[in-house]
Parts: C-alpha cells; structure tokens; sequence
C-alpha cells in the first residue's frame, strides 16, 4: 500500500498546507478559498 497525504499529522504541519493563512499565501489558494465561500461552506480552512 502507498503512502498517505499527511501521515506525520501534527497540528502544525496540517496548518501549513492547509491552513487559512497558508491557503491565503498563493494564488491557488485563494481561488480554493473563493470556490468554497461560494459553495457556502461553513468552515473556509483548518481554523489556526
């Protein structure tokens, strides 16, 4: 079996991948960001 995405989860290397403020740090980012406000999502990204 392949290794998984995020297998040394600690807090924060989550939140440096997926984070608000990583999310907001690129440009990819913020169209995922933009994509889920529109969607209505309630939680935008991992609260930091």
């Amino acid at each position: 079996m392949t290794k998984r995405t995020l297998s040394n989860k600690t807090r924060t290397s989550i939140l440096k991948v997926s984070g608000f403020r990583a999310r907001m740090a690129t440009a990819q980012g913020r169209k995922i960001i933009r994509n889920r406000r529109k969607k209505g999502r309630k939680n935008l990204a991992i609260p930091s």
